[in-house]
């Protein structure tokens, strides 16, 4: 159990975290927080520098049993914060605006639980992976090769998702977040004198022509294993002047897709359809992807043992908006592992992800660890002291 001193002491260290929001591939003296509030727990070893900037502690029981991984995220957003509270972002156009600092800190009290009563067999995983908002970090951090000697055999991760009540948890089987990707699409010409465009190649017409075409990929809809939705979200052609007809022009698109092997196929539909207009126009064509998450499919079994846990603390559970058409890139770690999302509620009318007065409520810190707390004990038991 937490004591009333630990929830005092961990919604401290919350709100020193939210003073000090770092970016994607920047959060180094946030993982330094985190191993130092490690340290006094004494798990068996804490690694470092996983994926970027990543840390993972592990405690080991030292007896044969599966790893069960917990994962938080590090990484902050590029979004100015407007907030009264004392503890608001230090940092000028930087915010914790998507929860982070908070499951950030439910993995600690998870992790000061199990350093009073160790489990009795297998390996628990603090993962607090960098890069969450690109989409970079969870792939980075598998493909380390130092992951491999800690790579799990469950997985979970909890994130607080508005829009549900106070310690509601939304979770199901199957698919919980989309697979998305950022496409930017560079058209490139000849400029000319608006005078005389024919002495050009303008990319216009090309735009003109793929912006419908590349909306028409996917409607959205639906959110079956058949979900496509593209979001045409910039275009720019040419400069913003009277005196010269363009010869460069960007087409920024969003890929969705309910599925990673749906992803590849959007991907190169919507790849054709602009070699296909740059060739009639004269133009040449480059690609650059940006932003790429997996998605996030709850394994069965996974699910089954999250929702038996909360079920027995008297968690309320539901699949209720699920599945989510936002991408998370957890769903990286349910490539190995038999993993599972859980997207806890702040209670009604609640500021929503990613908005400028965001902030994450202190009061879930001992619900998301007593949930994590109990999933390690129905699956890793509890050692004889």
């Amino acid at each position: 159990m937490l004591t009333n001193s630990d929830i005092a002491e961990l919604t401290e260290f919350r709100r020193a975290l939210h003073k000090r929001p770092e970016l994607s591939g920047e959060e180094v003296e946030t993982a330094a927080a985190i191993v130092e509030a490690l340290k006094p727990l004494n798990p068996d070893r804490i690694l470092k520098g996983l994926g970027g900037h990543g840390v993972a502690a592990v405690f080991d029981s030292g007896v044969e049993g599966p790893t069960v991984l917990f994962r938080a995220e590090l990484d902050a957003l590029p979004i100015q914060e407007i907030s009264d509270n004392p503890w608001k972002s230090e940092i000028d156009g930087k915010g914790h605006l998507c929860g982070h600092d908070g499951h950030m800190t439910m993995l600690l009290a998870l992790g000061r639980q199990i350093a009073r009563e160790p489990v009795a067999k297998g390996r628990v995983v603090l993962m607090f992976q960098p890069a969450e908002e690109d989409g970079s970090g969870a792939k980075a951090v598998v493909a380390d090769p130092a992951y491999q000697e800690i790579a799990a055999d469950w997985a979970f991760a909890i994130h607080i998702e508005p829009g549900r009540p106070f310690g509601y948890v939304s979770t199901k089987t199957g698919l919980v977040n989309c697979a998305s990707q950022g496409l930017k699409i560079n058209l490139t010409g000849k400029t000319a004198h608006a005078a005389d465009p024919e002495d050009g190649v303008s990319p216009a017409q090309a735009v003109a022509a793929l912006v419908p075409a590349l909306d028409g990929l996917g409607q959205g809809g639906r959110l079956d294993d058949d979900f496509r939705l593209v979001t045409i979200t910039h275009v720019q052609v040419g400069a913003p002047t009277f005196g010269v007809a363009p010869g460069e022009a960007v087409i920024y698109a969003t890929l969705r897709t309910a599925q990673d092997s749906a992803m590849d196929q959007i991907d190169q539909d919507a790849r054709a359809l602009a070699m296909a207009e740059a060739e009639k126009h004269g133009l040449d064509v480059s690609f650059e992807v940006f932003d790429a998450f997996a998605a996030s499919i709850n394994d069965p079994e996974a699910t089954e043992i999250a929702v038996g846990a909360m079920t027995a603390i008297d968690v309320e559970s539901g699949d209720y908006g699920l599945p989510m058409r936002a991408s998370e890139d957890f769903g990286v770690f349910g490539w190995g592992a038999k993993a599972a999302m859980l997207c806890l509620g702040p209670g009604d009318d609640y500021a929503a992800l990613h908005n400028p007065d965001y902030d994450f409520p202190d009061d879930l810190i001992p619900v998301g660890g007593a949930i994590f707390e109990r999933i390690t004990r129905d699956l890793l038991g509890r050692a004889e002291q």
